[in-house]
């Protein structure tokens, strides 16, 4: 993948993962601590938020995997090289 692909699939997923923050009221990123620490394990109980904590630990990996290989593919390339300039018009 692209950087420039990179970058577009990581803001559409943040702007699913604040869905579920302005939800729940906590980052993703502290939700994502709770949950595989098993501190949300009572939340179980309950279908619409276990459906929910699944569907947002998977976007939350997902995001974590392109920002990983974003990260990796800026360090091996020239800043100066990847931006896409675009005119204007």
């Amino acid at each position: 993948m692209e950087i420039h692909e990179l970058v577009i699939e990581m803001k559409l997923l943040e702007r699913r993962l604040t869905l579920y923050e302005e939800k729940y009221g906590v980052l993703s990123g502290d939700f994502y601590a709770a949950l595989t620490s098993g501190k949300l394990a009572r939340y179980d109980d309950y279908d619409e938020t276990r459906a929910d904590f699944s569907r947002w630990k998977g976007i939350y990996e997902t995001w974590l995997r392109r920002k990983q290989a974003y990260a990796m593919q800026i360090r091996q390339r020239d800043l100066t090289e990847t931006l896409r300039f675009q005119p204007a018009y």
